[in-house]
């Protein structure tokens, strides 16, 4: 059964060593249109970055070398080097970018991603990554998509030496398509897997069983598109309806339900606004009774579960 809200602990340990507070930040749209490119704004991007871990107590924040691609790493060091102590940065490698919005490409009616898992260009990524963020070690670093065309052996065992180097601390999967029990299970006779990455909200539920292997193997579980799409948090989505009813807001609504669903979740929504981080960051002590959340799930059953091929790729990319 979800944990209530009130009883869920605030905080998670990645790995059994490194705690962080359970609402962090995906930093993915401080980038350029179509997430390519340096964002528009620079000083207001670092200004927000400054805001989330300065004063708002953010102490996770994930990024991806395909985001910008490297200038959102880039742009986290600029703005938050030297870092605090208590901040964990997770940053991924193995998906690669051609240009704006080009998450998914269609061969046919199949869309896929442009997965990478050559274990020379993971190293490569992994010492780029190193660089732009002025990092020695990459708190969690993850396979941000498995390729089909290499062994996992290969692709995960170039990170194992690299975490067996001091370059790592953490190893985990993104997925989309989502990672599965059967390929996290292959994972973890080659390395430890610390956490997984995969598309969960309250209109999409897909991923209960990962989710609920994930707290079996005590592994954090990071639900990419947190907040889903404008059915749920738009300006007549379900979940902005509701908060007129219950409280909060539909942003707050959508992200304490994640929190609610397991204390293995550790979410990281994503914004270019200083408005709505603080909004976010506020779902942690938005507690519900147990009927309201009943109603609400109710509501949310009706929206249609997003998947890559449904909207246009500027709308959201894939975490």
């Amino acid at each position: 059964m979800p944990l209530s809200a009130a009883n869920s602990n605030k905080t998670f340990t990645l790995g059994g060593d490194l705690t962080v507070h359970r609402l962090g930040y995906g930093a993915m749209h401080l980038t350029g249109p179509g997430f390519w490119g340096p964002p528009k704004e620079p000083e207001y991007a670092k200004h927000l970055l400054r805001r989330a871990v300065g004063e708002l107590g953010v102490d996770f924040i994930d990024t991806a070398d395909s985001y910008g691609p490297g200038y959102n790493e880039q742009i986290i060091k600029e703005a938050l080097h030297p870092y605090p102590d208590h901040l964990v940065i997770a940053t991924k490698g193995g998906m690669l970018r051609t240009g704006p919005d080009d998450w998914v490409r269609a061969e046919g009616h199949t869309p896929y991603i442009q997965a990478l898992g050559r274990p020379e260009y993971l190293r490569q990524q992994v010492e780029l990554s190193l660089h732009r963020l002025g990092l020695e070690q990459i708190g969690l670093y993850q396979l941000h998509r498995i390729d089909d065309t290499v062994p996992l052996e290969d692709q995960l065992g170039v990170l194992a030496e690299l975490q067996q180097q001091g370059k790592i601390r953490h190893i985990g999967l993104s997925g989309q398509p989502e990672v599965t029990i059967d390929q996290l299970e292959q994972a973890r006779r080659i390395v430890d897997i610390t956490a997984v990455e995969n598309l969960y909200n309250i209109a999409d539920r897909a991923g209960e069983a990962v989710l609920r292997y994930a707290e079996q193997q005590r592994m954090a579980f990071i639900p990419w598109f947190p907040l889903g799409h404008g059915d749920l948090v738009g300006p007549t989505g379900i979940l902005t309806k509701a908060a007129e009813k219950h409280g909060g807001s539909g942003a707050q609504l959508g992200l304490a339900w994640l929190l609610r669903q397991s204390a293995n979740t550790l979410l990281i929504p994503g914004t270019t606004s200083i408005t709505h981080l603080e909004d976010n960051l506020q779902a942690a002590d938005l507690h519900l009774p147990d009927e309201r959340w009943t109603e609400i799930e109710d509501l949310c059953s009706q929206v249609t579960p997003w998947r890559p091929d449904a909207l246009p790729a500027q709308q959201e990319g894939p975490r």
